[in-house]
């Protein structure tokens, strides 16, 4: 289970790779006491297909030469931070003493497996990498495979998914009257139809991304812990902690969206609707022996639409999470009129 989140920004303004240095420096150098890295997201702005694929496959040699074979399992996708930055990391660590790490490897695609006493945690990145990234249903498909893949030969399941990270490329746009998220829909409902036998889905985020194909992280569990579920949110356990997963949150009140145009209205009732999930009283039903030092969170990950509109949600995050570990990034939400999205992890004191 993570424990910690840091975040990562350049300190001087320079090229992509300049940039791209200076973080990865940082990221070696910080060692955090009890904790070890297990997974990097690394947002870019990088706009043309070629020089992306290109550059993240040097960025991921990058990072196997400065790990080694304990090397954190990783995505690059194209979520420009605020300019004029070009690159913006976020990292998660696992505490040492809870769990057992392995690195393993499924056709080339390497992923990190967490034993312990309760059980395992898998932790897939990348998937869908630089795969038919014109054609939305097939780059859809092809991630599944390769997630489907990777819980077979741990002798896991669709069903044992409890966190899912869905980037759709050009997620508004499509053919033949269908966006690319309603394709990238279509096929995750079969997939889950087909192996999947629980009720319901994980937690999951799903938004665009400023390149074509689809790319999905998961973090599927098998474990003696009962996991509770309820809209927008998974709770996870384990012997130390319990984490919430908070899904993507937007401004939205049944169905509809509130605050159109207004991206501070917006932003202030995502806000609200992520407090509301982690309200106590709600938590109390499913965890025992909270205290007055009962929960935290751990991070906020912010999709924000327009760059213009950056410090204005900053402001906001910032003044209701102070020292919270969080990243802004641009993307497209799920409908037009949504101007900002925003997902959460709150660690929880068994």
């Amino acid at each position: 289970m993570i424990g910690k989140y840091l975040t990562f920004m350049p300190e001087l303004e320079g090229s992509f790779a300049e940039e791209w240095r200076q973080c990865l420096k940082q990221i070696i150098y910080i060692r955090e006491t009890g904790y070890t890295l297990i997974k990097l997201n690394i947002f870019i702005d990088l706009h043309d297909y070629e020089k992306y694929i290109k550059v993240s496959r040097e960025m991921g040699k990058n990072i196997l030469n400065a790990f080694g074979k304990l090397s954190p399992v990783f995505n690059i996708t194209v979520h420009p931070p605020e300019k004029p930055w070009k690159i913006a990391v976020e990292a998660a660590y696992s505490r040492i003493d809870s769990s057992d790490i392995v690195i393993n490897i499924n056709n080339n695609i390497r992923y990190i497996v967490c034993s312990t006493d309760s059980g395992k945690e898998v932790w897939g990145s990348g998937l869908g990498f630089a795969l038919f990234s014109s054609d939305a249903r097939s780059a859809t498909e092809a991630a599944f495979e390769q997630m489907k893949a990777i819980l077979d030969s741990e002798g896991m399941s669709f069903n044992n998914i409890v966190r899912q990270w869905n980037y759709i490329g050009n997620i508004l746009e499509g053919k033949n009257c269908l966006q690319n998220y309603e394709i990238f829909n279509e096929v995750r409902s079969e997939y889950y139809g087909k192996f999947r036998t629980v009720n319901g889905y994980p937690a999951s985020t799903g938004n665009g991304m400023k390149l074509g194909g689809v790319i999905i992280d998961f973090c599927a569990v098998m474990t003696n812990e009962k996991l509770s579920q309820n809209e927008g949110a998974l709770l996870l356990k384990d012997n130390f902690k319990s984490t919430l997963n908070i899904s993507g949150t937007a401004s939205i009140m049944g169905h509809d969206t509130i605050g159109i145009g207004d991206v501070e209205k917006q932003t202030q009732v995502t806000i609200n609707n992520i407090i509301k999930l982690t309200g106590q009283k709600r938590i109390e039903q499913n965890v025992t022996n909270t205290n007055t030092d009962w929960g935290k969170f751990i991070l906020l990950r912010v999709y924000i639409k327009n760059q213009d509109d950056f410090s204005k949600v900053k402001m906001l995050c910032m003044k209701q999470f102070p020292g919270v570990p969080a990243i802004f990034i641009e993307s497209d939400i799920c409908r037009d009129n949504l101007l900002v999205e925003i997902e959460a992890e709150f660690l929880i004191n068994n």
